[in-house]
């Protein structure tokens, strides 16, 4: 099954970028354990802001005023 770039959902490309982790897990095993575990916590972070900067917006069917600008 083949899916091209213009179908593919905005938060399963996000994803792809938690295969950042596999070189970091490598770096904090072969290198330095602290500065992998900062990394790794670094692009959870950034991950967790990309899924949820690009996660459906929730719209409410309400009264939303005259359209004048002004409240009252």
């Amino acid at each position: 099954m083949c899916m091209s770039l213009e179908t593919l959902q905005p938060r399963h490309a996000a994803a792809v970028g938690l295969l950042a982790l596999i070189p970091l897990i490598v770096y904090g095993i072969t290198d330095s354990v602290f500065a992998g575990g900062v990394s790794m916590l670094n692009t959870g972070l950034i991950y967790g802001s990309l899924y949820l900067a690009m996660s459906p917006v929730e719209t409410s069917h309400g009264h939303h005023g005259d359209g004048s600008g002004t409240l009252g």
